[in-house]
């Protein structure tokens, strides 16, 4: 069997490597490197011997406990843990992707309508899940204010019909799990990563999350917002939530490799009064975020960062770029032929829009 290579960097922290083999459902010839820093020089000797004969099944936490058992007093580990070792050798196990293993396509287009989002995101990950298409960073533009609320929300707990026939909102229903999002053309920054499944290939779903943000909340400490990742799936500041994210899961077709479908709604600016007009939102909601005000829940990125919001988007993008490498790309005829369809007889119908009542 060819030795196994495993990487992970978990947000905000450094490079973990780990190169080993398999042999009779065990792990043999483990050697843990990367860019953290670690006290004293023989604790990583001690993490490699730690995982020398661990089950090769065993998940993070566990592989995590073999080696805390085994650290010399006093190790001092920065920038990295235990757990994000063990993280990456799930990954060689798993035979995870890298981020830099593939040729990203970068789909920025003009306003489209709330519904045709929905069914882009659908369709283009269903294509990388196919393997018709590259993993893709869709930047979105809105042609229109709209609350998009999640996969298994209830409609009437979530938005005040009155307050969205008064500001003319759309109400569409995503495919994906999670909360309301409020959007406005020019308020919103909104973005898709239609990705193989590979490259999450050994991390927890919660751990996708951040996994797949780590790069935004590089471009935003660029911009001088100190930005962290607040579980399951909130990018939040000092001052307050900036974005939410969801994740869809697709499954392979025949000769595909299957898909994961992450989007992320942050807020550039926000007319509070007019989200609370037209979102319910209940006290339940607010009490573990740690406040009462639904306000100051959000920190729009507008006076966080002083940008206009079109060069907080290219500044995104261009940190992408510089991770991973991106080329401009479209959607294909064939591909908005089908949102579109799927937009007219799925995301604008009410039985799907309604379908949690």
């Amino acid at each position: 069997m060819a030795p196994m290579h495993g990487e992970y960097k978990a947000p905000g922290g450094k490079l973990v490597v780990v190169d080993c083999d398999s042999e009779g459902g065990v792990l043999r010839n483990v050697r843990v490197a990367g860019d953290f820093f670690l006290e004293p020089d023989e604790a990583l000797a001690a993490i490699d011997q730690a995982l020398e004969g661990a089950p090769a099944d065993a998940d993070a936490a566990q592989l995590a406990a073999r080696i805390e058992a085994t650290l010399p007093e006093h190790t001092v580990m920065f920038g990295f843990t235990a757990e994000a070792v063990g993280i990456a050798v799930r990954r060689a196990v798993a035979e995870a992707t890298d981020w830099t293993d593939y040729d990203w396509q970068l789909i920025h287009e003009p306003p489209q309508p709330p519904a045709l989002h929905m069914a882009l995101d659908q369709v283009l990950t269903e294509e990388v899940a196919a393997g018709r298409r590259p993993p893709t960073l869709r930047v979105w533009e809105w042609a229109s204010p709209a609350v998009i609320i999640g996969s298994f929300q209830s409609l009437r707990n979530e938005v005040s019909p009155e307050g969205a026939a008064r500001h003319g909102i759309d109400v569409v229903r995503r495919i994906s799990g999670g909360g309301a999002m409020f959007v406005e053309p020019g308020n919103t920054i909104t973005y898709s990563l239609s990705v193989p499944d590979a490259l999450v290939h050994g991390l927890s779903f919660a751990d996708s999350y951040a996994y797949l943000d780590d790069w935004v909340l590089g471009a935003l400490g660029d911009m001088g917002v100190k930005a962290w990742y607040q579980p399951l799936n909130d990018i939040a500041s000092s001052a307050g939530k900036i974005a939410g994210a969801a994740q869809k899961r697709m499954t392979a077709p025949a000769g595909g490799t299957g898909a994961v479908l992450h989007h992320v709604t942050m807020a550039y600016d926000i007319d509070a009064d007019k989200m609370l007009d037209v979102l319910r939102i209940g006290k339940e909601k607010l009490s573990d975020k740690g406040t009462t005000s639904a306000k100051k829940r959000v920190d729009p990125l507008r006076r966080q960062t002083g940008l206009p919001r079109d060069e907080v988007i290219q500044r995104m993008i261009t940190s992408f770029r510089t991770r991973y490498g991106l080329h401009p790309g479209h959607v294909t005829d064939e591909e908005l032929a089908r949102a579109r369809r799927l937009a007219e007889e799925r995301f604008t119908a009410n039985a799907w829009t309604a379908r949690v009542p």
